[in-house]
Parts: structure tokens; C-alpha cells; sequence
């Protein structure tokens, strides 16, 4: 499929769940095809659609080193992201490489993730977990933090003072999240 066509399958309305696996699959088959994707998905980001989003985060899920040759436009564009529709598809791909990288130790994300990359993901967590966004996006932005810590000592403090801040004002997603980070950071002397 070209990125033209495969441009067109996703400009056409509503995509049901069958017809987003099946471009799940595209991807997954057409590797080429995951920066054109981004691509679209950062191009969405000034529309009310979802729908670049939903299939990237679902091709995310089943083999996230095909972001590998992309890392650049996505660390560099997360910081500008405004849509909650795609904000929290991006988040939870944060999650992914930060639980990619210091949880499983994945070889291949190891190796080219950069200090640049980690960095960007970091600040964009921030922002994220203490802005006004929903549940998801600082859920996901708080897992994220707190493997990042792993290798900024400064995140873990600044993390657990942020969710202080924010528990007993929070949903209840992000208490249960938020209370299981804190307990993780305080079993780590935090």
C-alpha cells in the first residue's frame, strides 16, 4: 500500500475497530509506512479527528522498535501536542518506551533512545501530569516519570511532590495510579 492510499483509507470518516486492525496490520506489514503515520497523527493533533492516533498506538503495542527511525519527529513534536484525543495515544507510547527501556531492558531501545530523546519525554511528562489533562495522559505520563527516575535523580523527589499535590484532588484512576507510584517511591526511600 502507498502512503497516498494508505493516506486515504484513514481521511475517509469513522473507522470502526475491524477497519483499524486491518491498518494496524498495513503498518505492521509496511514498516515503511509507521514515520508516514506519525506524521498524519501530528497532523491530526490541529483537528477533532482521532483516528491516526488510534491506529498508531495500536501498531505501538504490537512492535514499538518499528518507532525506532522516527524517535527524532516524535520526541521533538510531543511538547506541542494539544488534542486530548491525541495526547493520550502519545502518552501511553511514552509509557511503552520508558517501560521498554528501564523495566525490560529492551537492547534495542537501549540503543537509540538518546539523553536528547529521554529528556524530551521527561518534560513532556511533566507538563502533562501537573496541566490540565485527562486521567490517561497523567497516568500514563506518571508511570513514565517514575522509570525515568531511573536515571534522573531529581524526577523521583519532583514526582512524588506532584502527586502529594494532586492525590486528594485527583479522579479515581488517577488515585489508584498515583497512590501505587507513591508507595513504589516510598519502598525506594523516596
Amino acid at each position: 500500500m502507498t502512503k497516498q492510499e494508505f493516506s486515504k483509507h484513514l481521511s475517509q470518516g469513522r473507522i470502526f475497530m475491524n477497519e483499524r486492525d486491518r491498518l494496524v496490520t498495513v503498518v505492521l506489514n509496511n514498516p515503511n509506512l509507521t514515520c508516514h503515520l506519525l506524521d498524519l497523527v501530528l497532523a491530526e493533533d490541529k483537528t477533532e479527528y482521532w483516528h491516526c492516533s488510534w491506529v498508531f498506538d495500536n501498531v505501538m503495542r504490537k512492535n514499538l522498535i518499528l518507532l525506532l527511525p522516527c524517535l527524532d519527529t516524535f520526541s521533538n513534536n510531543l511538547k506541542s501536542l494539544t488534542s486530548e484525543s491525541v495526547l493520550r495515544p502519545m502518552a501511553h507510547i511514552c509509557e511503552l518506551l520508558t517501560l521498554g527501556y528501564f523495566k525490560h531492558k529492551n537492547p534495542e531501545l537501549r540503543a537509540h533512545l538518546t539523553n536528547n530523546h529521554l529528556e524530551k519525554i521527561t518534560e513532556s511528562c511533566f507538563d502533562w501530569l501537573i496541566g490540565n489533562h485527562k486521567v490517561a495522559t497523567k497516568v500514563f505520563a506518571m508511570t513514565s516519570l517514575f522509570y525515568l527516575g531511573e536515571k534522573y535523580d531529581w524526577i523521583r523527589p519532583e514526582l512524588k511532590s506532584v502527586l502529594e499535590q494532586q492525590i486528594h484532588d485527583g479522579s479515581a484512576g488517577f488515585k489508584s495510579r498515583g497512590s501505587k507510584t507513591l508507595e513504589k517511591l516510598k519502598k525506594l526511600g523516596y
